[in-house]
């Protein structure tokens, strides 16, 4: 990770939302403001992460909406709150992308496919995915890092095993803020 840390070139930060950013329900979906908790430690990684990253885009599939579990307002509202504690903290997040599709439909645009990312590269020209970060709790968070030469980190925050190997593997989103703080305050 280093090499990517150490770069002068335009750095950005993919990340997924559920599991990562906040508490990830299991069995079923976020799908409204008050089931949005952000994980302890996110706030100050994000504080970080504005410090460090030149784009900080996030990239989350939310099928919820695709099965009608939630509307375009729920998820709306959610970004929303999530955004607004992110900046409140002194972070940001420049971009959220999301793919409401069911998994059976095969979405260019549902992980692990790139469709979200080929958004961001045209939104943000600058974006270099060979110098681009991704971050995610799930197996196809790392292919979609991994198609396009993106340096990948698992947040293996509930034991799961994947069979795409991962660049790093941490516990929790705190443990790469914690690093990226290193490195903002030794380029000072």
């Amino acid at each position: 990770m280093n090499h990517i840390l150490d770069d002068t070139r335009p750095k950005t930060l993919f990340i997924d939302r559920d599991g990562v950013i906040n508490t990830r329900l299991v069995g079923r979906y976020v799908s409204n403001v008050d089931e949005f908790h952000f994980i302890p430690g996110v706030l100050e990684s994000f504080y970080w992460f504005d410090k460090f990253f030149d784009y900080i885009i996030v990239v989350t599939n939310q099928q919820g909406i695709g099965k009608g579990i939630m509307t375009m307002d729920d998820l709306d509202a959610i970004h929303n709150k999530m955004i607004r504690e992110i900046m409140d903290n002194g972070g940001r997040i420049d971009q959220i992308y999301f793919a409401p599709q069911l998994d059976s439909e095969q979405s260019y645009y549902r992980k692990p496919n790139v469709g979200m990312a080929l958004l961001a590269k045209q939104d943000y020209p600058y974006i270099e995915f060979e110098n681009s970060i991704m971050i995610g709790d799930s197996e196809s968070d790392i292919k979609f890092g991994k198609q396009l030469d993106m340096y990948t980190i698992f947040v293996n925050n509930s034991d799961s095993k994947i069979e795409q190997k991962p660049d790093l593997s941490i516990h929790s989103l705190i443990d790469f803020g914690k690093s990226v703080k290193k490195w903002v305050e030794l380029s000072q």
